[in-house]
């Protein structure tokens, strides 16, 4: 279950820009220019959910730290999961970032920051049409791309991908952000996962 549980770590170093790129704290930044993420650093993460959530990350590694960008970046990861989970899927990010001590959450708008997500399975059809092969290195490895994700042992080895350019807009602000993502299904929590990093730009 690799694009839920694997993805969420997967997906999250591709799309971390992504996925921050919220309006947030629209008095602290002028909205002028745009700048170019240069690295991400610091990247940490931890399954956060109880001991009976059916997936769970066991590991997670990303070097080089920091992540030069654009650059290259090797991943591995391994997922566990202990039920199949089938349509539809649930995806609640909450999305945070430093502001000295404390932490400000940033809103979801244009399905970009803390958001929900009601039918990842759907998002992921979007993503890669139903029929078509799922992306190197998943395929290799037999790692599925789609729903239903049967129980099972997912192993992604260590890979090598490439990051390419990312523009942030100008609001995006260096410094420490942190992602909290809760996985459920008719309201049964299937697994949380807990990511770190910092953002630098130019």
């Amino acid at each position: 279950m690799v694009c839920v549980g694997l993805a969420l770590a997967l997906c999250a170093l591709q799309l971390v820009p992504a996925a921050l790129a919220g309006p947030q704290l629209q008095l602290l930044v002028e909205r002028s220019g745009a700048r170019r993420l240069r690295k991400v650093g610091g990247f940490a993460w931890e399954n956060c959910g109880d001991k009976r959530d059916p997936v769970v990350l066991q590991s997670l590694s990303v070097a080089p730290d920091p992540i030069t960008i654009p650059g290259s970046l090797r991943v591995s990861a391994a997922v566990k999961s202990g039920k199949t989970m089938g349509s539809p899927l649930k995806a609640v990010l909450v999305v945070e970032k430093a502001l000295g001590d404390l932490w400000i959450q940033l809103p979801c708008i244009d399905q970009l920051g803390s958001c929900t997500y009601n039918d990842v399975c759907s998002i992921l059809d979007e993503l890669i049409p139903p029929g078509t092969p799922c992306p190197e290195p998943l395929l290799t490895y037999g790692i599925p791309c789609h729903c239903p994700f049967k129980a099972g042992s997912y192993s992604l080895p260590a890979s090598d991908f490439d990051v390419p350019d990312v523009e942030l807009p100008s609001w995006m602000t260096n410094g420490n952000y942190r992602v909290r993502v809760v996985v459920s299904n008719g309201g049964e929590e299937l697994s949380c996962v807990k990511l770190a990093f910092s953002l630098h730009s130019h």
